[in-house]
Protein backbone atom coordinates (compact mmCIF):
# COMPACT_ATOMS: atom_id res chain seq x y z
CA UNK A 1 0.00 0.00 0.00
CA UNK A 2 2.78 2.40 0.96
CA UNK A 3 4.66 1.59 -2.25
CA UNK A 4 1.62 2.26 -4.45
CA UNK A 5 1.01 5.60 -2.67
CA UNK A 6 4.61 6.58 -3.39
CA UNK A 7 4.30 5.61 -7.07
CA UNK A 8 1.06 7.59 -7.44
CA UNK A 9 2.60 10.62 -5.70
CA UNK A 10 5.69 10.56 -7.90
CA UNK A 11 3.57 10.17 -11.04
CA UNK A 12 1.39 13.14 -10.08
CA UNK A 13 4.45 15.26 -9.29
CA UNK A 14 5.97 14.40 -12.67
CA UNK A 15 2.73 15.25 -14.50
CA UNK A 16 2.37 18.53 -12.63
CA UNK A 17 5.96 19.58 -13.37
CA UNK A 18 5.46 18.75 -17.05
CA UNK A 19 2.32 20.88 -17.20
CA UNK A 20 4.05 23.70 -15.35
CA UNK A 21 7.02 23.50 -17.73
CA UNK A 22 4.70 23.64 -20.71
CA UNK A 23 2.88 26.67 -19.28
CA UNK A 24 6.14 28.58 -18.84
CA UNK A 25 7.71 27.41 -22.11
CA UNK A 26 6.83 30.67 -23.83
CA UNK A 27 7.93 32.85 -20.92
CA UNK A 28 11.08 34.94 -20.65
CA UNK A 29 12.45 36.50 -17.48
CA UNK A 30 13.90 40.04 -17.39
CA UNK A 31 16.43 40.51 -14.62
CA UNK A 32 18.33 43.55 -13.45
CA UNK A 33 19.37 45.66 -10.49
CA UNK A 34 18.39 49.00 -8.99
CA UNK A 35 21.14 51.04 -7.34
CA UNK A 36 21.67 54.16 -5.29
CA UNK A 37 24.07 56.58 -6.97
CA UNK A 38 25.79 58.16 -3.98
CA UNK A 39 28.02 60.32 -6.20
CA UNK A 40 25.30 61.71 -8.50
CA UNK A 41 27.22 60.66 -11.63
CA UNK A 42 24.54 58.29 -13.01
CA UNK A 43 26.81 55.24 -13.14
CA UNK A 44 28.04 52.71 -10.60
CA UNK A 45 31.08 53.37 -8.42
CA UNK A 46 32.61 51.59 -5.45
CA UNK A 47 30.22 53.60 -3.24
CA UNK A 48 27.16 52.26 -5.05
CA UNK A 49 24.56 50.50 -2.91
CA UNK A 50 21.75 48.36 -4.30
CA UNK A 51 18.19 49.16 -3.23
CA UNK A 52 15.87 46.53 -1.77
CA UNK A 53 12.14 47.12 -2.27
CA UNK A 54 12.49 49.49 -5.24
CA UNK A 55 9.67 49.49 -7.80
CA UNK A 56 10.51 48.95 -11.47
CA UNK A 57 8.35 48.83 -14.58
CA UNK A 58 8.88 47.03 -17.88
CA UNK A 59 7.10 48.69 -20.80
CA UNK A 60 6.96 47.52 -24.41
CA UNK A 61 5.67 49.78 -27.17
CA UNK A 62 4.96 49.15 -30.83
CA UNK A 63 7.78 50.48 -33.03
CA UNK A 64 5.28 51.72 -35.60
CA UNK A 65 3.12 54.02 -33.47
CA UNK A 66 4.34 53.89 -29.85
CA UNK A 67 1.23 52.12 -28.56
CA UNK A 68 1.76 50.31 -25.25
CA UNK A 69 1.68 46.56 -25.89
CA UNK A 70 2.98 45.09 -22.63
CA UNK A 71 3.54 46.41 -19.12
CA UNK A 72 4.48 44.79 -15.83
CA UNK A 73 5.70 46.14 -12.47
CA UNK A 74 7.97 44.45 -9.98
CA UNK A 75 9.97 44.98 -6.81
CA UNK A 76 13.61 44.33 -6.06
CA UNK A 77 14.63 41.72 -3.53
CA UNK A 78 17.08 42.16 -0.64
CA UNK A 79 20.02 42.34 -3.10
CA UNK A 80 18.40 45.04 -5.26
CA UNK A 81 17.60 42.51 -8.00
CA UNK A 82 14.26 42.25 -9.80
CA UNK A 83 12.81 39.38 -11.86
CA UNK A 84 9.98 40.22 -14.25
CA UNK A 85 8.16 37.41 -16.11
CA UNK A 86 7.39 38.24 -19.73
CA UNK A 87 4.91 36.33 -21.85
CA UNK A 88 5.05 36.31 -25.62
CA UNK A 89 7.61 37.54 -28.11
CA UNK A 90 8.12 41.28 -28.48
CA UNK A 91 10.28 41.36 -31.62
CA UNK A 92 8.55 44.37 -33.21
CA UNK A 93 8.48 46.40 -30.02
CA UNK A 94 10.75 48.67 -28.05
CA UNK A 95 10.97 47.37 -24.47
CA UNK A 96 12.49 49.29 -21.58
CA UNK A 97 12.86 48.90 -17.81
CA UNK A 98 12.42 52.05 -15.70
CA UNK A 99 13.14 52.75 -12.05
CA UNK A 100 9.76 53.94 -10.75
CA UNK A 101 10.01 54.39 -6.97
CA UNK A 102 12.81 54.02 -4.46
CA UNK A 103 12.21 52.49 -1.06
CA UNK A 104 14.93 54.75 0.35
CA UNK A 105 13.92 58.35 1.16
CA UNK A 106 17.62 59.36 1.21
CA UNK A 107 18.09 58.04 -2.33
CA UNK A 108 14.94 58.76 -4.31
CA UNK A 109 15.85 61.39 -6.89
CA UNK A 110 15.39 60.30 -10.51
CA UNK A 111 18.37 60.54 -12.86
CA UNK A 112 18.43 63.77 -14.87
CA UNK A 113 17.72 62.10 -18.19
CA UNK A 114 15.52 59.40 -16.62
CA UNK A 115 17.09 56.99 -19.12
CA UNK A 116 15.50 53.53 -19.00
CA UNK A 117 17.34 50.28 -19.72
CA UNK A 118 16.37 49.12 -23.22
CA UNK A 119 16.16 45.35 -23.69
CA UNK A 120 15.45 42.93 -26.56
CA UNK A 121 12.60 40.55 -25.75
CA UNK A 122 12.56 38.14 -28.66
CA UNK A 123 13.85 34.67 -29.35
CA UNK A 124 14.77 35.76 -32.88
CA UNK A 125 18.23 37.08 -31.99
CA UNK A 126 20.12 33.84 -31.40
CA UNK A 127 19.73 33.74 -27.60
CA UNK A 128 18.76 30.32 -26.33
CA UNK A 129 18.06 30.94 -22.66
CA UNK A 130 14.90 32.44 -21.22
CA UNK A 131 16.67 35.10 -19.12
CA UNK A 132 17.28 38.60 -20.43
CA UNK A 133 19.52 40.94 -18.45
CA UNK A 134 18.84 44.68 -18.40
CA UNK A 135 21.41 47.34 -17.54
CA UNK A 136 21.16 48.65 -13.98
CA UNK A 137 18.78 51.54 -13.29
CA UNK A 138 18.74 53.72 -10.23
CA UNK A 139 18.19 56.78 -8.13
CA UNK A 140 20.48 59.48 -6.71
CA UNK A 141 21.06 60.92 -3.28
CA UNK A 142 20.37 64.65 -2.86
CA UNK A 143 24.02 65.37 -2.02
CA UNK A 144 27.14 63.46 -3.12
CA UNK A 145 28.92 61.27 -0.59
CA UNK A 146 32.06 62.95 0.88
CA UNK A 147 34.31 60.21 -0.59
CA UNK A 148 33.10 60.71 -4.19
CA UNK A 149 35.99 62.95 -5.21
CA UNK A 150 38.52 60.34 -4.12
CA UNK A 151 36.59 57.49 -5.79
CA UNK A 152 36.21 59.38 -9.07
CA UNK A 153 39.91 60.34 -9.03
CA UNK A 154 40.82 56.66 -8.60
CA UNK A 155 38.56 55.82 -11.55
CA UNK A 156 40.34 58.46 -13.67
CA UNK A 157 37.30 60.73 -14.05
CA UNK A 158 38.62 63.73 -12.09
CA UNK A 159 42.00 65.40 -11.91
CA UNK A 160 43.26 65.36 -8.33
CA UNK A 161 42.76 69.12 -7.84
CA UNK A 162 38.99 69.13 -8.58
CA UNK A 163 36.59 69.22 -5.63
CA UNK A 164 32.96 68.07 -5.72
Amino acid sequence: MEKSYLVVSLTLALCFSSILGYAYAGMMMVEGKVYCDNCRVEFETSLTQFIAGAKVRLECRARSNGTMTYEIDGLTDSTGTYHLPVSGDHEDEICEVKAVKSSRPDCSEQFKGDVPARILLTRNVGMVGKSRYANPVGFMTKEPHPDCTKVLEEMGFLPSEVEF
